[in-house]
């Protein structure tokens, strides 16, 4: 809903080219095995871009922009199209959300736990201020510690997404 787009109804009228861009997405989910096919959509943007959002294998989205269908021949824009149904394929959407989560709650737990032993080591008239202190400066910097593990993780399911992508559209096609 952000970013514009624009679900293509399979029932209705199709263009060629949207025509294309649903077999496209049906036939490399098949290919991945994934029992229902995501919706298909397009958004206005000059910029090239795709991407794959849902919550789950069976209720997800293929986005495309208007950007990538005008710039991108039919087997590259399939390559680029076998990579975002790898992520669902994957689950990709769901597993990074996790992830997320779980970093950012053990990022909190910690900061809260250290600040309140750092709150210990001081006098009592000064240790609320310690212990807020310290809490806001730790939330920072697990922050940052959090985001580059969460980083890993993504670029390894990135790397996993492009394996298949190459193995549903073609090794050529990526």
């Amino acid at each position: 809903t952000m970013m514009g787009v624009q679900i293509i109804d399979p029932n209705n009228k199709l263009s060629s080219d949207e025509q294309w861009l649903v077999q496209t997405v049906h036939r490399l989910s098949q290919n991945a095995g994934l029992a229902k096919m995501p919706e298909v959509g397009v958004y206005q943007t000059s910029e090239m871009n795709a991407f794959a959002t849902g919550p789950s294998r069976s209720n997800s989205l293929v986005a495309v922009s208007t950007g990538i269908l005008q710039r991108m021949s039919k087997n590259e824009l399939e390559g680029v199209l076998a990579h975002e149904v790898a992520h669902i394929a994957n689950g990709d959407m769901v597993t990074m959300v996790l992830i997320q989560g779980i970093v950012n709650a053990f990022g909190m737990f910690l900061s809260r736990v250290i600040g309140h032993i750092l709150s210990t080591m001081v006098e009592e008239k000064k240790a609320p201020m310690v212990r807020m202190i310290s809490t806001i400066v730790l939330d920072i910097v697990f922050s940052i510690l959090g985001a580059i593990v969460v980083s890993y993780f993504s670029r390894q399911r990135e790397y996993r997404a492009d394996a298949g992508g190459a193995k549903l559209g073609g090794r050529e096609k990526m």
